[in-house]
Formats: C-alpha cells, structure tokens, sequence
C-alpha cells in the first residue's frame, strides 16, 4: 500500500493527507520573509527564518520568534506559481485563533 500513496498523489486540497504532505514538503525550507494583506497592502510581518512541524502543529519562524502557528489538520496551504513560496490560510493559535492568512517566501539558493 506505501508504493500506491507514493506514486499517486492526493487531488483533493481538503483531505488530511494532502494537507499533511503539503506541510512535510513545506517543512525544512529557510524563510527570506513573511507577508500579510492588511488593510489592502501587503506589509512584511518577519524575516529570516524557516517553517517546522512539532507534533501536530506547523510553525512559521521568523524575525527571532514563532509568528505563526496551526494545526495542520486545519491548515489551507498552496505553492505559488513560481514554487518561490507558499500561502498558507488557518487559525493562528499563537495569536488566539484568529483565522489569518500569510506569504511565506522561501531563500532562493542558486
């Protein structure tokens, strides 16, 4: 049954294995910096850091401390189209559960 989940990758964004799959390729990048539409503009929430799974939960680090964290389970992620980042869209429990949406841009390494 490994081979199968290996070969065939989930379809569906609101499955929990897509979900985590996402959050494990996500995991282990380093962080140029982090964005967040306020107030219609994008302003700069963290910088130099990188995306880690502790339990059951993906936290986001940067500028020297954890700005964001979620339950992967509960987690909308997608690339973007240049494969330089990723948006994520969940409830922030580092911040009270508060549904936020964030940029990660990943360090590009030639």
């Amino acid at each position: 049954m490994g081979l199968f989940k290996k070969i065939f990758k989930p379809k569906s964004p609101d499955s929990k294995r897509f979900r985590r799959e996402m959050a494990e390729q996500m995991c282990g990048h380093h962080i140029r910096y982090v964005t967040e539409k306020r107030n219609g503009v994008d302003e700069v929430i963290g910088r130099n850091g990188g995306l880690n799974i502790r339990d059951d939960e993906l936290l986001v680090f940067a500028s020297a401390d954890v700005i964001f964290r979620c339950k992967i389970d509960d987690m909308q992620a997608w690339e973007l189209l240049s494969k330089d980042g990723v948006v994520i869209t969940a409830p922030d429990l580092e911040h009270g559960g508060v549904e936020r949406t964030i940029i990660v841009f990943y360090v590009y390494y030639r």
